[in-house]
């Protein structure tokens, strides 16, 4: 199944879910009554990831009159936060709120959902889904695994992650024990690193303790949330594993399937809506708190370029190993790059111009 995403269609949904809320609010009284739950991968300390869960679930429950209520939990209340994706494949809840890159241990073709290693940033990734068919080939792989995924929230590019030494060359990651999610983590290893997946609540204790040498997590209104410029000095930039995160509202197919075609499209306005409000809200807290960082002695470094070289060179090797052993991989990475390829030379004439000067110029 292809979910529709052309504005013909997406108005004429929009059109259904007004006349259910507004003109005809018989339509919604005559649907059932559904009570669903929500698990993140995230805890209630991170309010604009877990936010984002909440404010699914909100416009869901606003839309149809109290008629379809989705409660959210946060990682490891009912559902550990890296196993969301396990427990809305088996039924035990009927969606989820994550990243759906933290499951390639199943399939590294998961990864795109979110992010792979010199990928998108979020408005290419918004574009590649809603307008470059990436809706159509990603969900055709979740929906292969029992999943409909429709995206839920967006972080922007990301940080680097904080070190407890200087980064000065390639041969400074021999050995680093880093916490780092997705491909990156493997593109990582590829440059001598260790890789640690390990969920947010659980990081800055192990950064504390020296369990890990360095982490990532997404970027400076997080990051000081979980104080990790406490344990570690150097904050490098950028995280070119992730230049956007897309997270997701996943739900249980056969669940998806039996809603009604009205909840249906509630579900995936608010989601779309919260696409935007999370990527909004993640680029008005950043720049306040990468001040306050560097007011209490955390050090802003640029990865060096042979780094950033080398992560491209083992992220090329990666992908070509992945699609040669899978054509679902490689189905879904030819999209995908194939757009991404397309879109980069038209944000280097506009957008790149324009912010490069607006970043130099005498304010």
């Amino acid at each position: 199944m292809t979910r529709r995403r052309d504005f013909l269609k997406r108005t004429a949904l929009g059109a259904t879910a007004g006349a259910a809320t507004i003109a005809a609010p018989g339509v919604v009284h005559a649907q059932p009554t559904l009570n669903w739950r929500m698990p993140s991968s995230f805890p209630k300390s991170l309010e604009t990831l877990f936010g984002a869960a909440e404010l699914v679930c909100k416009r869901v429950a606003e839309m149809s009159n109290g008629k379809f209520n989705i409660r959210p939990f946060a990682a490891g209340e009912i559902v550990p936060a890296l196993q969301v994706l396990d427990a809305v494949q088996n039924g035990t809840v009927e969606i989820g709120h994550t990243a759906p890159y933290y499951y390639i241990g199943k399939d590294p073709t998961w990864a795109f959902g979110t992010i792979v290693p010199f990928g998108m940033n979020a408005r290419q990734f918004n574009s590649w889904w809603y307008q470059g068919g990436g809706d159509a080939v990603y969900n055709e792989f979740s929906q292969g695994n029992g999943i409909v995924c429709m995206p839920a929230g967006n972080t922007g590019a990301q940080m680097g992650g904080f070190f407890r030494k200087e980064i000065t060359s390639v041969k400074d990651l021999e050995g680093l024990k880093f916490r780092i999610a997705g491909l990156g983590g493997q593109v990582m290893a590829r440059l001598g690193a260790v890789p640690q997946q390990i969920p947010g609540g659980d990081i800055y204790p192990a950064l504390e303790k020296g369990t890990i040498d360095a982490a990532e997590w997404v970027g400076p209104h997080d990051d000081e949330k979980l104080g990790l410029g406490k344990v570690a000095k150097y904050y490098y930039y950028p995280g070119f594993w992730e230049g956007s995160a897309a997270l997701h509202c996943i739900v249980n197919k056969k669940a998806w399937e039996s809603l009604p075609k009205e909840y249906q499209a509630m579900l995936e306005t608010a989601s779309d809506a919260v696409n935007s409000i999370t990527l909004a809200r993640y680029d008005g807290l950043n720049g306040a708190a990468v001040r306050r960082l560097v007011s209490q002695g955390v050090q802003l470094r640029a990865f060096p370029r042979d780094v950033m070289e080398a992560g491209y060179k083992a992220s090329q090797e990666m992908y070509a190993e992945f699609s040669a052993k899978s054509p679902q991989f490689k189905k879904v990475a030819d999209n995908y790059f194939q757009y991404r390829n397309e879109l980069i030379p038209w944000f280097r004439v506009t957008e790149n111009t324009f912010d490069d000067f607006m970043a130099t110029v005498k304010k």
